[in-house]
């Protein structure tokens, strides 16, 4: 394998090139128009620009992609995340062309891409699920009657996708007609596919995944777990490893899980598995991801095996060079995702150009960064400008280390989640470890940020008026 395009943007691809570099291996980056001086077009061996603005005439176009591969004789295509990373009809049009995809088989991509066909697989591992249908529904009728059997609250779910797409959750009867129209009508125009299954909702649900990795060889190992209930829109924001919640016992049950469910579907490469953890800590499948995780560098800091190093090694056909046994957690690591986003107003999208920009360093402090001062950020694609990771002997360091890589991290131009990440690791409940992934609506309010600002505000006068008696001090005169 000596030469890899990377069918991704932004700080994902610089990610896999910088891996690919260290191996050896040149690297084809693509791009759009609206991308055509970011730094990943800047790092790579050879860059090429596939399309207008919009993913659907650039980073979704696999034909072209795969076109721009085979003129510059590539021998494998790294997908990253999103776009075309869980297209099983892009990873099959790739093997195809003799090309290899970096990444699972597009059979095992297919089975995991169905929430409905992934419980099925797995059914046949007693691998603990959520109570519920077994089946793919869009009659609001039948999804009364199921509702009614399973019991109050439920949740609504896209059979096709994910992010949060096509989700509702129902506390009531009299909620369910208007909530299953909404969904159907989201995983429609999202997925193009309408249906949804409906189980039992758990309440306080922590979000726990496991990463896996299998080769062509008959191993199948975990590299322990994530802890990513801190989310807004049901999408993640904050991760660590390991949970503050996991004995031994319960993480090596957990691992044989997530290896059972890569084992059901002829898993290759790197995959992750989720689970929902409930208050009493029985665990229930919930999906796996069949790709490389935005959150993997909790992962490498605290296993210290590069994730894309053994992905591209598997899809050479070399065997895993590591055990079980082999694996150990050391420390702890922490991931903030900045985004472009107001998190006073909802989260909602802050584009705009970067006027100031400058990431944290030091020990302990990893950047994985898509931006350069002076750049736009683009409307057209996911808002997430770097992931922010600390690693400290344990999760107290880590911590602290990521309230002080926050400051240091200078973003003008566009408003960020950078203040939520200081406010989640300042809060009690997340430094405590008693927290699930309802920590947004619960204790990131307007009165506690109201509350923040008065303090802020008094602190403020505060050093003020010590300034003020301090200089008058200084100007006094004896009489």
């Amino acid at each position: 394998m000596k030469k890899i395009l990377i069918a991704n943007r932004g700080e994902i691809a610089i990610r896999v090139m910088r891996t690919a570099r260290k191996m050896g291996i040149a690297t084809v980056a693509v791009f759009s128009e609206a991308d055509r001086r970011s730094p990943h077009v800047k790092y790579a061996d050879e860059a090429v620009c596939i399309g207008a603005p919009p993913s659907s005439e650039s980073y979704l176009n696999g034909d072209k992609i795969i076109a721009v591969a085979k003129k510059n004789n590539v021998d494998a295509i790294h997908p990253g995340y999103g776009f075309l990373s869980e297209n099983a009809e892009f990873a099959e049009a790739v093997e195809k062309q003799g090309i290899t995809f970096i990444g699972p088989r597009s059979k095992a991509i297919k089975i995991m891409g169905s929430k409905l066909a992934a419980k099925e697989a797995v059914s046949r591992y007693n691998i603990p699920m959520v109570p519920g249908i077994d089946k793919a529904i869009t009659d609001i009728e039948h999804a009364k009657e199921i509702a009614k059997k399973i019991g109050f609250p439920v949740l609504i779910k896209a059979s096709a996708g994910g992010g949060g797409k096509g989700m509702r959750i129902v506390q009531a009867e009299k909620d369910l007609e208007s909530q299953m129209k909404r969904a159907i009508s989201e995983a429609e125009s999202a997925f193009g596919d309408g249906s949804v299954f409906i189980e039992k909702y758990i309440s306080s649900p922590r979000h726990i995944e496991i990463q896996v990795m299998a080769d062509d060889h008959g191993n199948i190992l975990h590299f322990f777990e994530r802890e990513c209930s801190i989310q807004r829109r049901h999408q993640k924001v904050v991760e660590e490893a390991p949970s503050s919640v996991l004995s031994d016992e319960l993480r090596a049950e957990m691992g044989r899980a997530a290896t059972d469910v890569a084992r059901s579907c002829d898993y290759l490469s790197a995959g992750t598995v989720e689970f929902l953890l409930d208050a009493d800590h029985n665990f229930y499948f919930l999906e796996m991801n069949t790709r490389l995780q935005v959150e993997h560098p909790v992962t490498e800091l605290i296993t210290g095996v590069d994730l894309v190093e053994l992905q591209i090694r598997i899809a050479r056909g070399e065997p895993i060079n590591l055990t079980q046994e082999d694996l150990r957690i050391n420390g702890h690591a922490l991931e903030l995702r900045v985004y472009a986003e107001d998190p006073y107003n909802d989260f909602l999208p802050s584009v705009g150009r970067l006027t100031g920009y400058k990431i944290p360093v030091g020990d302990g402090i990893r950047v994985d960064n898509g931006f350069e001062q002076g750049m736009e950020v683009p409307i057209f694609y996911d808002p997430m400008l770097s992931k922010l990771i600390t690693y400290g002997q344990n999760r107290e360091e880590a911590i602290e280390k990521m309230i002080s890589a926050i400051g240091d991290y200078k973003v003008e131009g566009v408003e960020t989640t950078l203040p939520f990440g200081r406010f989640v690791c300042q809060h009690d409940a997340f430094r405590s470890g008693q927290f699930d992934t309802h920590f947004v609506p619960l204790y990131f309010t307007k009165k506690a940020l109201n509350q923040g600002l008065n303090e802020n505000e008094e602190a403020a006068a505060l050093i003020g008026l010590y300034a003020y008696l301090k200089d008058r001090k200084k100007l006094r005169t004896p009489n």
